[in-house]
């Protein structure tokens, strides 16, 4: 083998994607749609024929969850191992409510911004609704510090660094095949660090759920093939 395997899936459907809802940090479950979803998703890794080395979720159970689904149809024989940094960005005060009565209350041209920009960060989280955030179970034990009130797509990116710098460019270069479960947003700040897109670009990004993307890196990170299975 010459070169590396990175698959990355967005997570199945959540119960908050299908009511429109920004869900962010919230650990919400899968939807029995993001279950199929995810289920279709195994099925097409499975006929790719990979051998994984190594396996990354985030720490949402929505990404495990799609996860789990996947290796029900894989049995990939490795523990997967869960990383904070691969979250979903954290859209603040936003997190919880329905997208359209955003527009409704603040146009659409603002929420596009909050969604959409680079940059731009949401509303912040503050007081008991932070602390509320903080007090889920997915929380317990990790060590975020500082603990983020809101995020911009930039912020993401940055928060994401120290696992791709740490973490999965090493296993890179020695050209392992790797298989993370993550987010529409964290999948977004990966595809802009290997595909040197840029910061007007990759607003333009779209990640649909529960679609296996197949990244095929040389060791100098270079794109050699780039497809959905």
């Amino acid at each position: 083998m010459k070169n590396s395997n990175l698959i990355l899936v967005r997570h199945g459907q959540s119960e908050w994607n299908k009511l429109d809802q920004f869900t962010g940090w919230i650990d919400v479950d899968l939807s029995s749609e993001g279950i199929r979803e995810a289920k279709s998703a195994g099925k097409k890794i499975k006929k790719s024929a990979i051998i994984f080395d190594n396996v990354f979720t985030s720490i949402l159970k929505r990404s495990i969850q799609t996860f789990d689904q996947i290796n029900f149809a894989c049995n990939i024989s490795i523990d997967y191992e869960k990383n904070w940094r691969l979250n979903e960005r954290h859209y603040g005060k936003l997190q919880g409510l329905n997208k359209q009565k955003m527009r409704d209350i603040h146009g659409d041209d603002q929420v596009l911004v909050w969604r959409r920009s680079y940059d731009v960060r949401p509303p912040a989280l503050e007081g008991k609704e932070l602390e509320k955030l903080k007090n889920q179970d997915c929380f317990f034990g990790q060590e975020i510090d500082p603990f983020p009130n809101c995020e911009s797509l930039k912020d993401t990116y940055e928060r994401l660094r120290p696992f791709l710098n740490n973490t999965l460019i090493p296993l890179i270069k020695i050209k392992k095949n790797i298989l993370i479960c993550a987010h529409g947003n964290s999948i977004r700040a990966m595809l802009k660090f290997f595909e040197k897109i840029s910061d007007e670009k990759i607003i333009e990004v779209e990640i649909p759920t529960g679609e296996p993307m197949q990244l095929v890196l040389d060791h100098q990170l270079k794109i050699v093939e780039k497809k959905y299975l």
